[in-house]
């Protein structure tokens, strides 16, 4: 503990009775331990003894400070955290990462309602109303959540260069807000295909309510099994849960889907670090099978393919503010969850939400859209295209 506080103060009552002090300075975090147990599984396995110990409530944070918790453990550099050789568990689960992320169909579908496939009245409470479970694009601070979502959306239409009457292709469409506004707001006709039982039957719902069906479809169907031809692509946040054994097959299905001047883009959450096994937890009780990537691990896959890398760029802080705003809404109506699943549920949600947002902001994850294309010159040579009211100034005119 010694080595892991540095910045902060770290009060920490253990089962015995005992009060150590780790630390100085803020933040200022207080912690018991209630279960004699917990120790050694906070040492054998730190990653989901936190999670499970803070849902079961043997481990207790005064004034249920967990953003305090995170923003002093995240917030110490990462060579004063334990070293290495006092972590057993990290070889064993790098060497079982591969296993861990295998995933054909069946178990992708079951993966996928873990997760997708509970009450609708949860993601109500606090996504934005698009329902759209991704990274939003703040252009400004004071921007809404619903602002941003729209703006994400924009910018992405903005990078399919997308003409009416193309065929465009939503991998992993959620609940059909981006197929439903690409189809209304650029005159295409999209496929949006998801896992998940309740998405399907929520998104072809709207597709009817707003008078798009004619040129939105959505299937319950796996990537793997699409057939036909698609002069766009998009995936948005659906990625992480492909699962690594599977990157060379998902790149390669989108050269065999996407049109010889077709554009595709990937927007995923990812590490900007080497490769790694992380997230126990999270992989447990959030998104089984799940993992971000790093970038090299990306650009492993798609470069075995006949794909062209046009764009990539990376969003540092735009998912924190994502999942600040939603951090907020929960909690603003947490009382109304309880009621629909228990305390231990929206202690897990509350975790969830508090560590992914303090991982975006104090740790190493950040938001990766990747452009492709199997022609080099499928998109523009400069970035000018994206952002149309800027002004373009040739050298002679500036010399002039």
């Amino acid at each position: 503990m010694r080595q892991i506080v540095r910045r902060g103060t770290l009060d920490l009552t253990w089962p015995d009775g005992s009060l150590c002090r780790y630390g100085a300075g803020l933040p200022h975090v207080a912690v018991e331990l209630t279960d004699p147990r917990l120790p050694r599984r906070l040492v054998l396995d730190p990653d989901l003894a936190l999670g499970e110990a803070y849902m079961d409530r043997s481990l207790i944070i005064r004034e249920d400070d967990l953003y305090g918790l995170f923003d002093l453990l995240l917030g110490n550099p990462p060579h004063h955290r334990a070293p290495r050789r006092s972590r057993p568990d990290l070889f064993l689960h790098q060497a079982l990462r591969r296993f861990a992320q295998y995933s054909p169909s069946a178990r992708a579908r079951a993966n996928a309602a873990h997760h997708y496939d509970l009450s609708d009245a949860l993601y109500e409470r606090f996504l934005d109303a698009d329902r759209q479970y991704s990274c939003a694009y703040f252009r400004a601070p004071d921007d809404t959540l619903e602002e941003a979502q729209a703006q994400k959306k924009t910018h992405i239409a903005t990078k399919l260069l997308l003409r009416p009457g193309q065929r465009v292709l939503d991998i992993g469409c959620g609940w059909g807000g981006l197929a439903l506004s690409l189809a209304r707001d650029h005159g295409v006709s999209v496929m949006g295909i998801t896992l998940s039982e309740e998405q399907l039957a929520y998104a072809t719902a709207r597709a009817r309510e707003t008078g798009l069906a004619d040129r939105v479809t959505f299937r319950l169907a796996d990537y793997r099994d699409i057939a036909g031809t698609f002069d766009r692509i998009v995936s948005v946040g659906m990625f992480e849960h492909v699962g690594i054994p599977h990157y060379r097959s998902f790149f390669a299905t989108l050269t065999r889907l996407l049109a010889d001047d077709g554009v595709a883009l990937v927007h995923t959450i990812g590490r900007t670090e080497p490769p790694a096994s992380k997230g126990r937890w999270l992989r447990k009780y959030i998104f089984p099978g799940g993992y971000a990537p790093a970038l090299s691990e990306i650009a492993a896959a798609f470069e075995k393919e006949r794909l062209w890398p046009t764009d990539i760029e990376v969003w540092r802080f735009h998912y924190a503010e994502t999942l600040r705003h939603r951090r907020s809404r929960f909690e603003a109506r947490e009382a109304e969850t309880r009621a629909i699943y228990d305390g231990r549920f929206c202690r897990m949600w509350r975790y969830y939400l508090t560590a992914s947002e303090l991982a975006f902001r104090a740790g190493r994850q950040a938001v990766f859209q990747v452009q492709l294309a199997r022609k080099r010159d499928a998109v523009p040579l400069t970035r000018d295209y994206l952002y149309p009211g800027r002004p373009h100034v040739s050298r002679r005119a500036a010399a002039e």
